[in-house]
């Protein structure tokens, strides 16, 4: 069901946009319009329709059915155009100034708390960006890369370098709040992958997933180029790889992990035993982060053990063992061999339903707790790990919804949504758990979880 909205702003409104056509799932709806407009003034006419089998299914197609897994469709536009310029202009200085006075003397010295603008769609970059930013492995790196890039003349831009600069913008701000135009980055996000081109919302993990990988191949091919040239070969490979630590006499060294790999990549290993010769079959693979299935009224703990559970293959699935030549029954279990420092856990919220011929979203009660311990590892030693950012999904369906970041920063919990930055009580994160009902007004729900390891750097 949508709810089509007209809404007609006052000519006094510092906008070249009075009105604005949008269309919301209700509960959505009833939840933004308040927060957007405020105490403003304003005429509203709603009207509830139903689309036609014909329309639904064309959007699908047209999507194909992995974009239909996600978005909000033109629900969030209105947001974009009018909350954009409403959150700028009357609420950024009361929501600064609100958030210093909260923090007070507490205030993290040389710290800065900045919203990001939202161009219409892009929540589920500025929610992805502020747990980035707040990754402080990660922030350090990229400002050590922007520092000693800025010092080698004119560098061809890319997404590297527009978010380093994004970053080293927020963190040489003057002011300790505010809101920051992330225009550029956004720009080039769009110029490189057509995906994210269309005002259709997109997944916030897809994004996740395209951003760390585009960065590392970036750093890659500085030190590819880096090999090629012996006199920057030096400064390069510093500045794609950290300070270099070559070992005396010339002894040649493993080639060195970009800083993006050092801070998120960790290793499985996907272990099959024949059950005929008892012979192991063995086999690692990499991995930036971890989608684990969720079930209701779970735990992530629950959830990486079914992750690492024994399979059995038998019958069409038997495996081709090498020792005996020959199909053969076997069990299969995936591991983690060595986890990596930064650990993000995607939760599989948005489920393909053969039934509906659609997905849809699981708002199931999956607990993430602040400290996490990794029990499922080769060598069955326990790793420990401190929640520090949270991506959240709002909104009842996989078609539809906004994204908003939880962040610990300094023993602070802080919510950022979009342009907004508001300090919350480290009790409210168990409100995005999920929902212990399948029908429920709770549809702010955990997405994408980070986790800093307590054991140091990997």
């Amino acid at each position: 069901m949508a709810v089509n909205l007209l809404v007609s702003l006052p000519r006094s409104f510092p906008s070249p946009i009075r009105s604005e056509f949008v269309e919301f799932d209700l509960p959505f709806a009833l939840r933004i319009l308040p927060r957007t407009l405020g105490a403003r003034s304003f005429q509203l006419s709603i009207t509830v329709e139903t689309p036609s089998v014909t329309e639904a299914s064309g959007t699908a197609a047209e999507r194909g059915p992995e974009r239909s897994r996600s978005g909000l469709g033109l629900g969030r536009y209105l947001t974009g155009v009018a909350g954009g310029w409403w959150d700028k202009w009357m609420v950024m200085g009361a929501a600064g100034s609100k958030l210093e006075k909260a923090l007070g003397d507490q205030f993290p010295e040389g710290e800065h708390y900045f919203g990001l603008e939202n161009f219409g769609n892009t929540c589920y970059c500025n929610s992805v960006l502020q747990a980035l930013y707040f990754c402080i492995p990660f922030r350090e790196q990229l400002l050590y890369y922007y520092s000693n890039n800025k010092n080698l003349g004119d560098v061809e831009e890319n997404l590297l370098t527009c978010l380093a600069d994004l970053f080293t913008q927020i963190s040489s701000q003057k002011k300790k709040t505010g809101v920051i135009a992330p225009k550029r980055f956004v720009q080039r996000v769009k110029k490189q992958n057509e995906y994210f081109r269309s005002y259709m919302h997109q997944d916030a993990h897809e994004f996740l997933n395209f951003l760390l990988n585009e960065l590392a191949d970036i750093l890659e091919k500085d030190s590819d180029a880096a090999k090629d040239s012996t006199e920057t070969s030096s400064s390069s490979e510093k500045l794609a790889n950290g300070p270099n630590h070559s070992l005396p006499n010339g002894v040649p060294k493993e080639p060195l992990l970009t800083w993006v790999h050092r801070n998120f990549q960790g290793i499985l290993t996907n272990e099959t035993r024949c059950l005929r010769c008892e012979t192991v079959t063995a086999r690692d693979e990499t991995f930036l982060d971890l989608s684990l299935d969720i079930e209701q009224n779970s735990s992530i703990t629950s959830c990486l053990k079914n992750f690492s559970s024994t399979e059995t293959l038998n019958a069409e699935d038997k495996f081709f063992c090498d020792k005996c030549c020959s199909l053969q029954e076997a069990q299969k279990r995936m591991k983690i061999k060595k986890p990596p420092h930064i650990l993000v856990i995607h939760l599989k919220r948005f489920k393909y339903v053969e039934q509906l011929g659609r997905y849809k979203k699981l708002s199931y009660r999956v607990v993430f707790p602040m400290e996490l311990k990794l029990n499922t590892t080769v060598e069955d030693i326990d790793s420990e790990y401190s929640l520090f950012a949270v991506v959240v999904h709002v909104g009842s369906g996989p078609n539809h919804g906004h994204y908003v970041s939880l962040v610990k920063s300094h023993n602070h919990w802080l919510l950022f949504d979009d342009e907004n930055v508001e300090m919350i009580d480290e009790s409210m994160v168990q409100t995005f758990f999920g929902s212990s009902q399948e029908y429920s007004g709770n549809t702010d729900n955990g997405y994408i979880l980070f986790y800093e390891s307590l054991g140091g750097k990997s």
